[in-house]
Order: C-alpha cells, then structure tokens, then sequence
C-alpha cells in the first residue's frame, strides 16, 4: 500500500496545543463498526458503550521529563537532550541537537545544583548518541527538577509545570516512555471508579513508549518500514484476568494504540494472552487479522503515521478516512493532546 492512502488534509488550527480544561471534557467520536453510524459526543458519556463484563486495558507507562538542555563543556553551546531508551545503569540512547557537535568523549553540562553532567560514549543507531549520566543523588529525582516534559513538535510552545501532570495519565505507574500513551489521558480516577462499579474490569500492561513515535514513514510502500523495538510488561494476574473476560464473552476494550500493539504482540494464534516481559516492533496496518481486542479507544493521528495505518487496520481505511473527515468538519481537536475516538 501506498503511504498516500493514509494521508488527509488538517487545518493547522485543529492541532491541540494545550489539554482541555478537564481530561474527561473532551469530545468523543463514536464509531459503530457494525453498521457504519457515528455519534459525537464526550469522553464523560464512555460508560454509556461499556457493559458488565468487559475489561478495559490501559498502558500505565510513565513519561520521563526526559528533555534536557545543556551546554558543552568546552564550548558553552546550547545542546538539548531527548532521552529515548535506558540501555543499562546511568547509560542511555539519547537524541540530540546539534548532533554534528557531538563526539565520543564530550561533556554536556545540564546544572551544577542539583550537579548532574553527561559523557557522549558513542555513536548510536539513527543518529542518536549512547551517553552515560554523572550526578550526585538520585538520577529520577534529579531528572524530575532538571528535565521537561517531551512534549511533541507539534505542540508548538515550550512545556510547563502542568504539562508534568497533564501530560501523564492518571494511573501511570512505571517510568520509561519519552512520550505518554495518549488516548488515556482523558480517564479521570472518578471516571475509572464508575467503570469499576458497573462492573467493567480495569487492566494494566506496560509499555514504554520509545523513539519511533517520534520518527515518520519514510517509505513509499508502508510494508518496508520498520519499526522500532519497545519494551512490554504483561503480569499472570493481568494475564489471566483478559483470558478469563474474553472466555466468558466480555469484550477486551484495548485504551490506545499502545495497549494493542501490547496485548496483540502477546496473545497467541489461539487468541490467548500469554505474560511476561519482551521487546516487540509489532506493525499494524490493513490486512493484519487481530487476535484479541474487541474495541478501541483512541485520539486522532497525524496523516501517514503508523497509528493511522493500526486504526485504518481495526476498521476500515476508506471509512477511517471519513470519519476524519467529518471530525474536521466538527472541529474536533487533533493529536495528543486532542479529542478521543471510540471504535466498537
């Protein structure tokens, strides 16, 4: 397939800047697989789709503030940071800019209290840099005082101190993604708790997510792209709490590409879920027969992106489209920090 078939038009305008002034105020798009309707309306009303019996699964990845500004040590040039993957202890594969400045053997200085330096130690895949942090203290805390959130480059502003909240979902939990699992940033723990009392069963996997969201399709014909490997953690409770739903006939209610590219990485050719902890650079896109989730929660997608090509997988390319169509016509907000779509 051609990566023009994923591709629509976007006013600039539609691009989410900031949060809505409540996670669960945003507006919702409805899809109805079976027979094609689609409803507007907000993400409060979602226990309106959710049945007894169903078990909704959400990746309780945390966002690192794991944007850096510095300087080099012998220069005193601005060099900014964008930690991607922790490789073992203090050592990470970093993004940087201006990478050209940047040689085995450099320092960059990011503040002198708390004390926290880096050493560039090599060159890494794409780019990158493998880089190994100095400091007094503890490297997370440290990281929480210095670092910003990643906010992506679309979001064209500098982040703040409520991106540091905004910017992670209520129930995130295990520290690693450089960008958070979006499409459940509009669950509230008010929200979550009615889910629980209707009966729907809550389930966590964890995801981190890494540099590839970061990096677009290059490729004309979408099957020669690669992607790139994150982490996946999947317990034997949370394991045998899906199995058991999808046995009894409740429906895997999969909150963001992330928690599908997990749980479908995991399960089986007989549709069970099997635990423990792995690397996948699972590729979703048309023609990919999905092994467990019955539904999906998600926000809208920039144009060409994997995550259009998953969802267009889940439904249908042409009806996706559409449907993007009219949330632009309805002035839906796009992106991460944008309005959500359910598709059933």
């Amino acid at each position: 397939m051609h990566i023009n078939e994923f591709d629509y038009e976007l006013p600039v305008e539609l691009v989410a800047q900031y949060p809505a002034e409540k996670r669960e105020n945003s507006r919702l798009m409805v899809v109805h697989r079976e027979n094609g309707i689609i409803e507007h309306r907000h993400f409060y009303d979602i226990l309106d789709y959710l049945s007894p019996g169903d078990c909704l699964v959400m990746n309780n990845s945390k966002v690192l503030p794991a944007r850096l500004i510095g300087t080099k040590d012998t220069t005193g040039i601005e060099v900014e940071f964008l930690l991607t993957k922790r490789i073992k202890e203090d050592v990470w594969e970093t993004m940087v800019r201006p990478g050209r400045r940047l040689k085995p053997g450099d320092r960059v200085n990011f503040s002198e209290e708390p004390q926290l330096y880096a050493e560039i130690r090599d060159y890494g895949e794409g780019g990158t840099r493998i880089v190994e942090f100095r400091y007094k203290g503890v490297f997370l805390d440290i990281l929480d005082q210095v670092g910003k959130m990643p906010l992506p480059p679309y979001i064209q502003r500098e982040s703040g101190d409520e991106d540091k909240t905004r910017y992670q979902t209520v129930y995130c939990k295990e520290e690693g993604s450089v960008a958070a699992p979006t499409a459940g940033l509009h669950f509230t723990d008010e929200l979550l708790q009615k889910s629980r009392d209707k009966g729907v069963q809550l389930a966590y996997v964890t995801l981190h997510v890494g540099i590839g969201t970061f990096r677009p399709v290059k490729c004309e014909t979408i099957e020669d792209h690669e992607m790139h490997f994150e982490e996946y953690w999947i317990d034997e409770a949370t394991a045998d709490l899906i199995n058991k739903t999808k046995a009894s006939g409740g429906r895997i209610v999969s909150v963001g590409t992330t928690s599908t590219r997990t749980l479908e990485s995991a399960t089986d050719e007989e549709g069970i879920l099997r635990p423990g902890h792995g690397d996948t650079n699972i590729f979703i896109y048309p023609g990919y027969t999905f092994r467990i989730i019955d539904c999906q929660i998600t926000n809208f997608h920039l144009p060409k992106s994997t995550l259009m090509m998953l969802v267009s997988a889940f439904y249908d390319r042409e009806k996706i489209l559409k449907a993007y169509e009219e949330a632009v016509n309805e002035k839906y907000r796009f992106f991460s920090y944008g309005d959500a779509m359910l598709i059933l």
